[in-house]
């Protein structure tokens, strides 16, 4: 038996439903904010690479929550992933898109691998912008939607040692501020979550040591809670600390004391 909604997973399901695509959805951020979603009664597309981790965790949401899903494993990279996510999407309902698919990298730009930071601007730029230009039209044309775009506390200020990575989510973050303004007389919501370090699979690709980190499931709910009512969130009290602590500072200064708090996480050096 499905459990009874809350009133605001009810107006959450109301506004955004009734369904919700999430990139990224296999671990991490998006994983739990699927988990999320699937509970406030949203049916889901899963976008991912693995196969076997989105049927998993699609058998797991539909018994759990009574909700439909379905998945789709893409490379977000690649240059025909819109016209796939168009085509397992068109025919739906669409009224939410999360886009926390993302990957990172560390060390001195000059030193790692072209292929790889060219992939890392597909995924986290370009994939974002071009989910965000065909579902906000569409949320446009139907009066109403939500677009949770996943930024970073490191896109505030140039990030040595992580340089490209920052600068990929000082563009979401840049896209997901101007499309609140230009979408908020639309019905349509924007926001840019911006987390700190969290527990996840990015690490370990980024080749990063975490200390101190985010649960995924503990900031998922403050990120959808905030949907519609702020342009930006900062999930979690360790993403405040971190982000309030250096606002006083000189830009300069941010980034280099950034610089050498990357520096000290980053495995490769």
């Amino acid at each position: 038996m499905t459990p009874a909604r809350t009133p605001y997973q009810q107006r959450f399901l109301h506004r955004y439903g009734p369904w919700a695509v999430v990139t990224g959805a296999s671990s991490g951020i998006g994983r739990a904010l699927a988990g999320r979603l699937a509970e406030a009664g949203l049916n889901l597309v899963l976008v991912a690479r693995s196969r076997p981790l989105l049927d998993a965790l699609a058998a797991q949401l539909s018994a759990r929550h009574g909700v439909q899903v379905s998945v789709l494993d893409l490379d977000l990279a690649r240059d025909d992933q819109l016209a796939e996510l168009r085509a397992a999407t068109d025919q739906r309902e669409v009224g939410l898109l999360v886009a926390a698919a993302g990957f990172g990298s560390s060390g001195p730009f000059l030193d790692g691998d072209l292929a790889s930071e060219t992939e890392m601007l597909m995924v986290n730029g370009r994939a974002v912008m071009q989910a965000c230009f065909h579902f906000g039209r569409r949320f446009r044309a139907q009066g109403r939607g939500g677009l949770v775009l996943l930024s970073s506390i490191v896109g505030f200020q140039g990030m040595p040692y992580a340089a490209h990575y920052a600068a990929t989510k000082a563009y979401v973050q840049a896209l997901a501020e101007a499309l609140q303004v230009e979408l908020s007389g639309c019905g349509v919501d924007v926001l840019a979550a911006a987390p700190g370090p969290t527990r996840s699979g990015f690490a370990a690709r980024a080749g990063l040591r975490l200390g101190k980190a985010l649960d995924p499931e503990a900031i998922a709910q403050p990120i959808l809670e905030a949907l519609g009512r702020q342009a930006t969130v900062l999930p979690g009290a360790l993403s405040k600390l971190l982000t309030y602590a250096l606002v006083p500072l000189p830009r300069w200064a941010r980034v280099r004391i950034m610089g050498q708090v990357m520096r000290g996480m980053s495995s490769k050096d």
